[in-house]
């Protein structure tokens, strides 16, 4: 007698089907930077393009669409570690990093409630914070093997001092005061040629 044979593994989505999941996603995310994890779901549907049966068929809950968006973003920014770290010189690409890891701080800011009420998130949050730390480490490590910076603090520090500056997110101009502090933290762990 034939086994039946079981997947636990969706079945990868067809190519317009991928795109509409990434439109949304995109959407949402500016959506819910712009107004808060609260838009209506049917506002992000009809700012994506599609329907909002599309929108479901996708993200059933809220709680999915705003989890995915957390997601992509976590999982842009571990990529972005490797693309950056290919291109640019060692110093350019953690101050490159350390700028979209502002913005990922922006995004996680304007969902941090709904992501909060959600429950369950230990796992989320886990596996970001791991994808982070290795992301950033990766980018520390190059920096100081090529002898431009060096590091008598732990790479997550840079990360925390841009954190609390996004503490002040009720204030305005936050954002680019964390993007300020990006090259006040660079210079302070560069190293100065001997006069």
């Amino acid at each position: 007698m034939g086994e039946e044979i079981r997947s636990d593994s969706p079945r990868p989505l067809r190519a317009d089907a991928a795109k509409n999941r990434t439109r949304l996603i995109e959407t949402a995310k500016a959506m819910f930077s712009e107004h808060g994890a609260e838009v209506g779901l049917e506002a992000i549907a009809k700012s994506a393009g599609v329907g909002i049966g599309t929108l479901y068929r996708h993200f059933p809950t809220r709680d999915k669409l705003i989890e995915a968006v957390y997601r992509t973003e976590t999982q842009n920014l571990s990529e972005a570690a490797s693309r950056l770290g290919e291109t640019l010189p060692p110093v350019e690409a953690l101050r490159a990093w350390l700028q979209l890891f502002v913005d990922l701080i922006a995004t996680k800011q304007a969902i941090s409630a709904a992501l909060a009420s959600m429950g369950g998130t230990t796992e989320l949050y886990a596996e970001s914070t791991a994808m982070i730390t290795a992301a950033i480490g990766s980018l520390v490590n190059r920096a100081v093997a090529s002898g431009e910076i060096r590091l008598d603090i732990e790479p997550l520090d840079l990360l925390r001092a841009l954190a609390g500056v996004a503490g002040t997110s009720s204030l305005p101009g936050w954002k680019e005061s964390a993007k300020r502090l990006i090259d006040i933290l660079i210079a302070g762990v560069q190293v100065r040629p001997k006069v």
